[in-house]
C-alpha cells in the first residue's frame, strides 16, 4: 500500500467571475517537487498550452498500462526495447447521462531485443495482463480499449 499526494492551487486574479471569463489555469505540484500549469480543456474554456484532466487521465492510464506491461515482459524474459503508444480519451455522456471520460484508445506499438520474441498472440496475452494488474485501470469505469500496432 502506498500514498501519492498532489496540490492543486488556483487563485481568482480576475474581476468577472462569469462561466466564460475566469482563468481556468491552475498548477498540480506533486510530491518531490514537479510542478505543472494546467487548465480545462479548449473546449470548455481552457488553455490548450496546459494539460486538461481528459489528457492526465488518458497518460495515466497509458502510462500505468505500459509500466505494467513491461513487469509482466520481464516476468516472461521478454526484453522490451521500446514502446510507444498513441492514446485517445472520447469525452462523452455516459450511461447516466453525465459527460465522463467513456472510452480510452491505447495503441501501444512495442520492440523487442534479443532471441526471445512474442508472437503477435503473445503479445496480446501481455496487454491482456496487463490489463488486469494495471492500477490505474482498475481505479476507473472508464472502457479500454488496446489495439496494439505489431
Amino acid at each position: 500500500m502506498s500514498e501519492h499526494k498532489v496540490k492543486i492551487s488556483w487563485q481568482n486574479k480576475g474581476t468577472d467571475f462569469s462561466y466564460v471569463a475566469y482563468d481556468r489555469t491552475h498548477t498540480w505540484e506533486f510530491e518531490g517537487g514537479k510542478t505543472f500549469q494546467a487548465s480545462a480543456a479548449p473546449e470548455y474554456m481552457g488553455k490548450i498550452d496546459f494539460i486538461n484532466p481528459e489528457e492526465a487521465l488518458a497518460a495515466s492510464l497509458s502510462s500505468c498500462h505500459m509500466m505494467t506491461f513491461l513487469f509482466v515482459c520481464s516476468k516472461k524474459k521478454y526484453i522490451v526495447e521500446t514502446y510507444q503508444d498513441d492514446s485517445i480519451a472520447i469525452l462523452a455522456k455516459n450511461e447516466n447521462n453525465k459527460m465522463a471520460v467513456t472510452e480510452l484508445y491505447l495503441h501501444p506499438k512495442v520492440t523487442f531485443r534479443g532471441e526471445n520474441q512474442p508472437s503477435n498472440e503473445m503479445i496480446d496475452v501481455l496487454h491482456e495482463k496487463a490489463h488486469e494488474e494495471c492500477f490505474i485501470a482498475n481505479s476507473v469505469l472508464t472502457k479500454i480499449i488496446i489495439e496494439p500496432n505489431y
